[in-house]
């Protein structure tokens, strides 16, 4: 098996075919990944997706578990905290809690808030709830770490290699030809530049995002990753109660600014202690490579104000980009005989990559 695209999305494919015995090599046209899965939150946000995705996400959780024990990457099971800030925000949690298994969705006083917080919490803050299944990994480290751990099982990496198409069985790139049974093209973004008429016909486009790393108020230690009611808004689980609706109407009312940009506010700590905030959308076929800094300070003003901080120390900002589609969460299409694109074109490829790529890989029947 070839496997083009050295992000999580590939790596993760790579994972599961080394698990069925696969001789497996992965190309990809960079040094090491840079891309979507080093430039994220490192979430792994399952309890709030719904229906299939949910599925997804909880198929691959004990992948993600098995990876990090094999691989020795950090992996956090402490869930993910949704902040409640009103009583609308308050009551699309509970919706949520009574729809799922008892436990999944834990609602929380406010006390139970700042405790997750280690004190820091905003004076609006009323409730919350703890997203039992969620996880949390470095994206900093962990692909970096999964890509040694499947080099030292036998996978073959080739790095600074282009693809440039596959035909009859050969996988043609800037470094030669490879010959593979199977080849699975995981290119996050970029399936327009080599398979432009299936991104005009799946509506593919370039997502932009606004993040930062900013140093952590001081002893904030953070077990779970923190939402906000923004988050409830984009995640499907959350956004198909009917409470979200009200919720919208409320957001737009008090923070018509968040709206305008997209924003998902919400944080996550590294295991250095500092803080991943964000982040802000915007579509575009070509993405403007130049941040807002209004942006920048909405989300940073945002994110301070949830802890109940002055304010916030940034260390680092960056753009992040990935897939999207209105049409649909994720793509997997037979581009070829013996060629499978997969791209996830909704912004969850860190919490369905191994739950897809183990479907992948099953309606394959490659053993």
């Amino acid at each position: 098996m070839l496997i083009v695209g050295a992000g999580i999305i590939g790596l993760s494919h790579a994972f599961h075919a080394v698990r069925r015995g696969l001789k497996v090599t992965v190309i990809d046209r960079d040094r090491r990944a840079v891309g979507a899965s080093v430039r994220n939150f490192g979430h792994c946000c399952i309890t709030a997706q719904s229906g299939e995705l949910l599925e997804l996400a909880q198929a691959g959780r004990p992948f993600w578990l098995e990876a990090s024990s094999q691989a020795g990457f950090f992996a956090s099971t402490a869930g993910a905290l949704a902040v409640a800030r009103s009583e609308r925000e308050l009551a699309v949690l509970s919706e949520l809690s009574a729809a799922r298994p008892l436990g999944q969705l834990e609602l929380l006083s406010r006390e139970q808030v700042a405790t997750q917080l280690s004190g820091y919490a905003g004076a609006d803050i009323i409730g919350g709830a703890l997203l039992r299944d969620d996880l949390r990994v470095d994206p900093r480290q962990v692909v970096a770490a999964l890509a040694d751990w499947l080099a030292e099982q036998g996978v073959r990496f080739e790095w600074q290699t282009s693809f440039h198409f596959a035909q009859d069985g050969l996988a043609h790139t800037s470094r030669g030809s490879f010959v593979a049974a199977q080849i699975i093209v995981c290119v996050g973004h970029d399936v327009d530049r080599l398979y432009p008429e299936i991104a005009a016909t799946e509506q593919i486009n370039r997502c932009g995002l606004q993040m930062a790393r900013v140093a952590a108020p001081r002893d904030l230690r953070l077990g779970p990753a923190v939402l906000s009611g923004t988050s409830m808004l984009r995640y499907p689980g959350f956004a198909e109660t009917t409470a979200a609706a009200g919720l919208r109407a409320e957001i737009a009312a008090h923070d018509a600014e968040a709206l305008a940009v997209d924003a998902n506010i919400m944080f996550t700590q590294r295991p250095d202690g500092s803080l991943i905030v964000g982040d802000s959308h915007r579509l575009a076929e070509t993405m403007d490579p130049f941040l807002a800094e209004s942006v920048s300070e909405l989300l940073l003003d945002r994110v301070a104000a949830l802890l109940g901080v002055a304010q916030l120390t940034v260390l680092e900002r960056w753009q992040g980009i990935y897939a999207s589609s209105p049409l649909q969460p994720y793509l997997v299409s037979t581009v070829a005989p013996g060629v499978t694109l997969v791209s996830v074109t909704s912004g969850v490829g860190m919490t369905i990559s191994f739950g897809l790529a183990q479907r992948v890989l099953a309606q394959l029947d490659l053993v």
